[in-house]
C-alpha cells in the first residue's frame, strides 16, 4: 500500500509540474500514467483514498495562490474540494482497470493478454472528472484541467479539432498508454519478435505527437492594431481596491503616455484600446470625476476604449462590466460578467461559512449577467469590428468563450485582475488558458491585466510582446482577425458528452463484470463446500 500511496503522490506532483510556473508539460503524461498504476489492481475505495492523495499533491501545489492573502484554509478548502473528484475518478479507474468480465466489450478491444480498453478508459475518465469539476457546485472551477498544460507544446495544436475536452482526452490517453507499456514492460521482458506488438502504446502515443506538431493552425486574417493598458496598482494583494482612484489615474497615466508617442510617430495608431478588468473600481456612471477622467481619455486618443469598471448596480448589488467607450460619444455598450466567482465576487450561504473563517466577508456581492458579449466596433482602418469580451476567470469556461465566436466575435478580449494572487504562479496559469482558448476558436485574443501577466496572443497559440508582474506596461501589436470556426467550435459540447457518456457505459460494463465474476467464485466455492 505505500507503494502505492508513493506512486499517487508522484502521479500528482507530476501533473503539478505541467502547469505554470514550472510549465515541464510532459509531466502531465507521467503523472496520468502514475496515477493509473497506482490505483491498478485495487479496491474502489483503495482507488478513493489514492485519488484523494494523487488529488492533493497535484491541487495543493497548482492552487496555493488561493490562500496568498486570506491564509490558508480558503487555499485547502479549495485544494481539498477539488481532491475530492480526483478521487471520484480514482474509484472508477480502480473499477475500470480490476475488471474480471470485459468480454461483453468487442473482443478487438480486449485481447487476452490483457484489455487495451484500459488506456481508453483511464481517458475518457479524467475527460469525465473535469466535466462534473468544471460545473458543479456553484458553476463548478474549471482550472488545472490537463489541457491548460500544453499551452506551448506541440500538444496544443490539436485544440482547434475537438476543444479543451479532446485536449485532456488526449493528454490522457498517452498516459493510459505510457501506463499499459510500463505494466507490461515490468511483469518481463518479452522475447525479441515480440518486443513491438508489446510496446505498441509507446509507438502510438509517437504517432499521435507527431500529428500534433504538423497540425495546422491558421493564422492569416486581416490584422487590427491593438494598444492593451497593464496600469498596475499601488498595493498588491487584497488591499488594491482601497486605492481605486489611484489604479484608475495610473490606467489614464499609461494610455496618456502610449497617445504622445502615437502622435510623435513612435507608436503605431491603434484600432482599438482595451484596459482590464478593475481599472475603474469607480462606477464612471455615477461618479462624475471618474466618468470625465476616462472620457478625456478616449478623446484624447481618439479611438474606442474597453474598460474594466465596476457598476453599483442593480442595487444593492455590483456587477464587474466591460464598458465600450467611443469618442465624443461616452458609453454605447456593455457586458456584465455571467459567472461570478463564488467566494470571491459573491459569497453563497455566508452566514455558514462564517463559522469557518471571517475572511468570508471579504468576498463581494456582485450580480450574474445573462447576456453574451458582443461589442462593435467602429474602427478607421477595418470597419465594423466583432469584439468578444471575456472577464477574467470566464476564460476557463468553454460555453461562454464558445458562445460569442458561434455568433461572429472575430477577436476577444480577456480582462483581468491579477493583484490579489501576488507574485505567484495564478496569472501564468490563467494566461496558459487564453493560449489553449486561441487555438480552439482560432482566434487571436488580447490578455490584459491590471498588473500582469498580459500579452497579444495569435490564434497559433503564441504570446506576443508578454509583460513581467506589476509593471506599467502598453503593450502594443497587429492581431489577426479570423471569422471561419474550427470544427471545436461547430461541435460544441458534443464530444464531452459522448466522451462522458462512454466513460460511464465503460464503468457500468466493468462493474457488472465484476459482480459476475464474484457471483461465479462463490458458487464455485458453494460446490465444493457441498462436495
Amino acid at each position: 500500500m505505500i507503494s502505492r500511496l508513493a506512486l499517487a503522490v508522484a502521479g500528482g506532483l507530476c501533473v503539478w509540474l505541467s502547469f505554470p510556473g514550472p510549465a515541464v508539460w510532459p509531466a502531465a503524461i507521467v503523472g496520468v500514467a502514475l496515477l493509473a498504476l497506482a490505483t491498478k489492481g485495487t479496491r474502489a475505495r483503495t482507488g478513493f483514498l489514492l485519488g484523494l492523495v494523487g488529488g492533493f499533491a497535484c491541487m495543493g501545489p497548482t492552487l496555493h495562490w488561493a490562500g496568498t492573502y486570506v491564509g490558508a484554509v480558503p487555499w485547502l478548502a479549495l485544494s481539498i474540494t477539488e481532491s475530492v473528484y480526483l478521487a471520484l475518478m480514482g474509484m472508477a479507474c480502480s473499477l475500470v482497470q480490476s475488471a474480471r468480465r470485459w468480454e461483453r466489450v468487442p473482443a478487438w478491444l480486449s485481447p487476452a493478454d490483457g484489455p487495451h480498453v484500459r488506456p481508453l478508459a483511464i481517458a475518457l475518465l479524467w475527460v469525465l472528472q473535469e466535466a462534473v469539476r468544471d460545473s458543479m457546485p456553484f458553476g463548478g472551477f474549471p482550472w488545472a484541467r490537463l489541457a491548460w498544460s500544453t499551452a506551448g507544446s506541440p500538444l496544443a495544436h490539436l485544440a482547434s479539432i475537438f476543444g479543451a475536452p479532446g485536449l485532456t482526452f488526449v493528454v490522457a490517453l498517452l498516459g493510459g498508454w505510457l501506463a499499459l507499456a510500463i505494466d507490461r514492460i515490468r511483469r518481463g521482458m518479452p522475447p525479441a519478435r515480440a518486443i513491438l506488438p508489446r510496446l505498441w502504446p509507446v509507438i502510438a502515443g509517437v504517432a499521435v505527437l507527431g500529428v500534433a506538431i504538423v497540425y495546422p493552425t491558421p493564422t492569416n486574417g486581416k490584422k487590427i492594431q491593438v494598444l492593451a493598458i497593464q496600469g498596475n496598482v499601488p498595493t498588491a494583494g487584497l488591499e488594491f481596491n482601497a486605492q481605486r482612484r489611484a489604479v484608475l489615474d495610473n490606467h489614464v497615466k499609461v494610455t496618456d503616455a502610449a497617445a504622445k508617442k502615437i502622435k510623435a510617430g513612435k507608436l503605431a495608431e491603434p484600432a482599438l484600446v482595451i484596459w482590464p478588468e478593475n481599472s475603474s473600481d469607480i462606477d464612471p456612471t455615477r461618479n462624475p470625476d471618474a466618468g470625465t477622467e476616462i472620457v478625456q481619455t478616449v478623446d484624447g486618443i481618439g479611438v474606442p476604449l474597453i474598460v474594466g469598471a465596476v457598476l453599483n448596480e442593480p442595487a444593492p448589488q455590483t456587477s464587474n462590466t466591460s464598458l465600450l467607450y467611443l469618442p465624443d460619444k461616452g458609453i454605447v455598450d456593455r457586458y456584465v460578467k455571467q459567472h461570478p466567482v463564488p467566494f470571491a465576487e459573491y459569497m453563497p450561504y455566508r452566514s455558514f461559512f462564517r463559522n469557518f473563517s471571517s475572511a468570508v466577508d471579504l468576498a463581494g456581492n456582485f450580480a450574474a449577467g445573462h447576456k453574451t458579449g458582443l461589442f462593435r466596433v467602429p474602427t478607421k482602418t477595418n470597419g465594423v469590428v466583432k469584439v468578444a469580451p471575456v472577464i477574467c476567470f470566464e476564460v476557463a469556461y468553454d460555453s461562454l468563450t464558445r458562445k460569442p465566436v458561434r455568433d461572429g466575435a472575430q477577436i476577444l478580449t480577456v480582462q483581468t485582475n491579477n493583484a490579489t494572487f501576488g507574485h505567484t504562479a495564478e496569472s501564468e496559469q490563467q494566461l496558459a488558458i487564453s493560449q489553449i482558448r486561441a487555438i480552439e476558436l482560432g482566434r487571436s485574443i488580447v490578455h490584459i491585466s491590471t498588473v500582469g501577466v498580459s500579452g497579444l496572443i495569435t490564434p497559433d497559440g503564441v504570446v506576443h510582446d508578454k509583460t513581467s508582474l506589476f509593471t506599467p506596461q502598453a503593450i502594443d501589436g497587429a492581431l489577426p482577425l479570423r471569422s471561419g470556426e474550427t470544427l471545436a467550435v461547430r461541435l460544441g459540447a458534443l464530444p464531452e458528452w459522448f466522451g462522458c457518456g462512454v466513460a460511464l457505459l465503460l464503468c457500468g460494463i466493468a462493474l457488472g463484470g465484476n459482480r459476475s465474476s464474484r457471483r461465479r467464485s462463490l458458487s464455485v466455492k458453494e460446490v465444493h463446500e457441498l462436495v
